[in-house]
């Protein structure tokens, strides 16, 4: 199960935090699990090294936690929205190995 916590404050996004593998497929074969851990990867990278964004990132396997400063989350936000509503059509497909979760901080 793949868990994926979006922050919230307000209607602005200012991180997420996945956790988990889908257990959809066997390893190495988790197709799942990999859109999952490639459009995290596209959502990061672009923050990060197109819009050129410094973000607490902290990467693991399973695991992919980022947060936004705030004087750059207006910047982020059309980026950061795409990837939670790829993630949300995701759960209605799978929503037996993704939880999406929102948490106002």
């Amino acid at each position: 199960m793949t868990n994926i916590t979006f922050f919230t404050r307000g209607a602005d996004i200012i991180g997420f935090e996945m956790e988990g593998h889908t257990m959809w497929g066997a390893s190495g074969k988790d197709i799942l699990c990999a859109s999952l851990s490639s459009a995290a990867y596209m959502t990061v990278n672009t923050i990060t090294d197109v819009l050129n964004i410094k973000c607490g990132i902290d990467v693991k396997d399973g695991y992919m936690y980022i947060t936004l400063e705030d004087k750059d989350v207006f910047e982020a936000q059309t980026i950061l929205k795409g990837f939670r509503l790829h993630i949300l059509e995701l759960e209605k497909d799978y929503g037996d190995y993704i939880i999406v979760k929102n948490s106002e901080v």
